[in-house]
């Protein structure tokens, strides 16, 4: 990035000179619409590098990990160049789904005994059994685990056997996952941050909320950022079959959320040794209120809408004692929803009570172990103004990292943003940091 930057000067530096003679001799000549374009090009250039690219501001609640951020992370601190032609918030949210890439990654495939076993239950059941797959074709298999009410969870793992780093599968760091709203393990997000734990060794899980990944609900119940039982039963699970193994999470949007009042309710009693979260909604009250401005209504509030009334449409029949689904379909807004389902699917008295118990910010002072957030300001899921800033300086083990730009789950970075980006440098640098110099904050 620093190459970028220098580069971009001496390319103004450049045009500046050739403008200079094409003035002189341009309005007399051929070259005068060459010369405004470059113009314009020399004042753009000047712009972004003195108005755009800009250093993140790393607010710490303690010396030591701010220090150790610096040392082992050196990412946070250094200046993030926003893909030159859209570095806006609104327009890098709405760009990253559509031309970042998906890399490959194979989860855990079912394995032959169990493709047998499922196989002739539905033969059982009346079904004829598709052929075998070809050896080494069968297809991914989540792991469904039971919850306390009756319900299950959907995981999808990466185990990432071929690790030369560690190949020991028992004392492989893992890093458990948790996607946006909507999210599942097909996300593009999720699938650049497994690849960036590959290269690292280690192994990766995806935690499904309920009903999203395709599997069937088996109980009346969602899920919503309040409630943290289903992701204390997946971190219970998890470490429970790699006690040794370093264990870490990461959640992007509603996944951080979820994660920060976890971690916020349980304070040092997590298996958990660090955790990081990504484009998190603070307050979810000024959430609200700016995606329900009219353009991010119209760009964001009604398409999320919809994708939620969408997953549960798929079950309608588990709720209709419970809610009025004809009345939860006609919602407009996230809030209108949450108001006619997630709030009634979860006890609530008003939506008022749930958004308080939903916003993982006055929970920031209890969390207890090392956590780096990563915002941008001009994320209009997430206002500015909600952004925690001394609440986190007075927690030890709280990093704040804040970008002028990158927008929701955007941070794009180079002048064809298809591989990585600011978020996913953020990501590998800190979970490799907390791995191998963790210790270094006990």
């Amino acid at each position: 990035m620093q190459r970028l930057a220098m580069d971009l000067r001496m390319l103004s530096r450049e045009l500046s000179l050739y403008l200079e003679h094409q003035v002189r001799v341009g309005f007399f000549g051929s070259g005068v619409g060459l010369s405004l374009i470059l113009g314009f090009s020399v004042a753009y250039a000047f712009y972004y590098l003195s108005s755009i690219a800009k250093k993140p501001q790393l607010v710490t609640g303690g010396e030591s990990f701010s220090r150790f951020l610096q040392d082992h992370c050196p990412v946070v601190t250094e200046t993030y160049y926003p893909t030159v032609w859209c570095w806006e918030g609104r327009g890098q949210t709405l760009l990253r789904p559509f031309i970042t890439s998906k890399p490959p990654v194979q989860y855990r495939k079912i394995c032959f005994r169990k493709y047998i076993e499922q196989k002739e239950g539905m033969k059982m059941e009346g079904t004829s059994p598709a052929p075998p797959p070809a050896a080494g074709k069968y297809p991914s298999c989540s792991e469904l685990i039971k919850t306390a009410d009756g319900g299950q969870i959907s995981l999808d793992w990466f185990d990432n056997d071929n690790s030369t780093c560690y190949m020991d599968a028992s004392t492989r760091p893992t890093i458990l996952l948790l996607p946006g709203l909507t999210g599942t393990s097909k996300e593009s997000y999720i699938l650049h941050m497994i690849h960036l734990s590959e290269e690292l060794g280690y192994r990766c899980v995806v935690f499904n909320n309920r009903g999203v990944a395709g599997e069937n609900l088996l109980t009346p119940r969602t899920y919503c950022c309040a409630n943290t039982e289903d992701l204390e039963t997946v971190i219970h699970h998890v470490h429970s079959l790699y006690p040794s193994a370093p264990f870490l999470a990461a959640g992007v949007s509603m996944g951080g959320m979820l994660l920060l009042n976890y971690l916020g309710k349980i304070g040092s009693k997590t298996p958990l040794m660090a955790a990081a979260t990504f484009s998190v909604g603070w307050n979810t009250f000024a959430c609200s209120e700016s995606l329900e401005k009219p353009l991010n209504w119209l760009l964001f509030n009604y398409y999320l809408t919809t994708c939620l009334q969408s997953s549960v449409n798929k079950h309608r029949h588990m709720f209709v004692k419970q809610v009025d689904m004809d009345h939860v379909m006609k919602a407009k807004s996230i809030r209108e929803f949450d108001k006619r389902f997630t709030s009634v699917m979860f006890g609530y008295q008003t939506i008022d009570d749930y958004y308080t118990d939903a916003s993982p910010s006055p929970r920031l002072k209890s969390v207890g172990i090392p956590v780096l957030c990563l915002n941008s300001v001009d994320d209009v899921f997430s206002p500015s103004h909600a952004i925690p800033i001394e609440t986190a300086k007075q927690n030890p083990n709280v990093a704040l990292v804040l970008t002028s730009y990158g927008g929701h789950i955007g941070f794009l970075e180079g002048i064809w943003p298809r591989q990585s980006t600011y978020m996913d440098r953020v990501f590998k640098q800190f979970v490799q940091a907390m791995v191998e110099h963790g210790h270094e904050l006990s």
